[in-house]
């Protein structure tokens, strides 16, 4: 769950005019409104006219508030409204996702006369973007061709383990000083020093993915501070963060299959075949072929594992995938390979950040097992039956296994003291699955719970469904929930999925990144394994 990838995002326009605010104060706060410390300046981009940007500091350690600060950059798309229902922060998820972008993309998604009632405020959290200090534990990791994910001996996977090991001791070398402070707590009392210095008593938050445990944290540390909370995908809160990610693991491989199935019915476009299992045979014979020579010296298994996983996301990437597949099965083109890996699985400078924070976050929030044994058996276990990303994953995590930091206590994020909250979950989401907004909604009490029947998405408002953004325009406009009348169990509303993408004409394919559509623009800013 982090933003793996940097495709689609254009953060650094955004944020050309960061300017600094004064320190938090280090005074007991008690949640009164005060005057705004923040000083905004014009970063406006083409998409985003009206954009601002600022920066505040915020202690390192919130047990000692005059102690070293770090910097928080944010971004804003004002209020134009004359009645303002207050700030509307935004996070996309990660851990370490960038959200400067963010309050653009909101603040225009939504209806116009919703949008106008906030202060739309996007932010990258501690350690992340623009905020300073940055993390990047160990530059070019990703770099291709790195090692086949499955291992196929005893020295084979102890190299994996020695290679992620080297990648947890070179963050505590290179950051040792910021890891005792990099977890979900941290972060979210640092939202509350975004609040205090915005000059409001209250703030209203909309988090994506991990952004949903995060924005439950803060609801559980600061409950009369919230006004309004959208959770849309939902992290297990009972799972963090082992147990959700062999969850992952076999959500991720049934999403594959629901990929292979849909090229199977496109056959007449793809020519491999209509039989499902004969296309998943197809993919699976392709990343054999690249493991004994990578396509075009860059894209071996796991660069390959790393091109399609954005396909188990958002099936909006599935017809620029599938033609990059069919091009390779059937014409032998490395070069469309190649390409499909540099616009949907490259990692830049950006990934290496969100890379790091992703692990210095996980591996701090919870404890993750230290005996390897642990780790082999049930990745064997789950790769038996889900092998589509299982060992990818598992490499992608075990530097926990290792980390140089003790972990805390997760959060219970049991909450009966919140105003109504506003849960999305799709049934078939797979960095999320659905049980997560099951349990998330059992938690907080009071919470509505709307459902997409059928939607395979992660990040699922904001994406083209109009039953699903009615109800939260609903919410963010009046307040109003829906409730539920008994005919779905745990669910308040359900709205149907939209249907899958049909082909595109291979030369619209071939060219590249996905289209411009809402689903596409969101989900360039949520990134990958967030």
């Amino acid at each position: 769950m982090t933003n793996r990838a940097g495709i689609l995002v254009a953060v650094g326009a955004a944020v050309a005019g960061l300017v600094s605010a004064v320190p938090a104060s280090a005074t007991a706060d008690t949640g009164a409104p005060r005057a705004p410390q923040l000083k905004w300046t014009d970063c406006a981009t083409e998409d985003y006219p009206t954009l601002q940007c600022a920066t505040v500091r915020s202690p390192l350690d919130h047990d000692r508030p005059s102690g070293r600060q770090v910097t928080l950059a944010l971004s804003r798309i004002p209020h134009t409204a004359k009645t303002s229902q207050g700030p509307l922060l935004v996070n996309p998820g990660g851990p370490g996702g960038s959200g400067l972008s963010m309050a653009g993309f909101v603040a225009s998604s939504l209806p116009s006369k919703v949008a106008a009632a906030y202060d739309v405020i996007g932010f990258d959290p501690r350690g992340v973007g623009k905020s300073r200090p940055a993390l990047n534990c160990v530059p070019k990791y990703f770099d291709p061709v790195r090692p086949d994910s499955v291992p196929t001996s005893y020295r084979d996977e102890r190299a994996k383990r020695d290679r992620a090991a080297s990648f947890a001791a070179a963050c505590g070398e290179k950051h040792g000083d910021l890891l005792p402070y990099m977890d979900t707590v941290s972060a979210a009392k640092d939202l509350d020093v975004i609040r205090r210095a915005l000059g409001s008593r209250q703030i209203n938050y909309f988090g994506y993915s991990y952004g949903t445990y995060l924005g439950a944290v803060y609801a559980k540390l600061y409950p009369e501070r919230v006004r309004r909370l959208v959770l849309d995908s939902i992290v297990d809160p009972d799972g963090v963060w082992y147990d959700d990610n062999l969850s992952q693991d076999y959500a991720f491989d049934a999403r594959h299959r629901a990929f292979t199935a849909w090229v199977a019915e496109n056959d007449a476009t793809y020519r491999l075949g209509t039989d499902p299992s004969r296309v998943e045979a197809a993919w699976y014979a392709m990343r054999a072929a690249v493991k004994e020579h990578p396509a075009g010296g860059k894209v071996g298994p796991g660069e390959l594992e790393d091109t399609f996983m954005p396909g188990g996301y958002y099936n909006g990437y599935w017809p620029y995938l599938a033609e990059a597949f069919a091009a390779y099965v059937n014409e032998g083109d490395q070069e469309a390979l190649v390409e499909s890996y540099e616009n949907f699985g490259a990692v830049g400078a950006g990934g290496e950040n969100g890379y790091s924070v992703y692990t210095a976050v996980q591996c701090r929030d919870a404890a993750w097992p230290r005996d390897w044994n642990t780790w082999r058996d049930d990745t064997r276990a789950v790769n038996a039956e889900a092998p589509f990303i299982t060992w990818n994953n598992t490499w992608y995590n075990a530097p926990c296994a290792s980390w140089p930091v003790e972990p805390l206590n997760p959060v219970r994020v049991t909450n009966h003291e919140l105003p109504p909250a506003l849960l999305f979950q799709a049934t078939d989401d797979a960095a999320t699955p659905y049980e997560g907004g099951v349990t998330m909604h059992r938690k907080l009490k009071g919470s509505s719970l709307v459902v997409e029947q059928g939607g395979g998405n992660h990040g699922i408002t904001l994406s083209g469904s109009n039953c699903l953004d009615a109800y939260l325009a609903d919410y963010l406009a009046t307040g109003t929930v829906p409730r539920g009348d008994g005919s779905r169990a745990g669910a308040d509303a359900v709205c149907r999925a939209l249907p899958d993408p049909k082909p595109l004409p291979a030369e619209k394919a071939a060219a590249g990144s996905a289209n411009d559509s809402k689903g596409s623009r969101l989900h360039g800013l949520l990134g990958f394994r967030g």
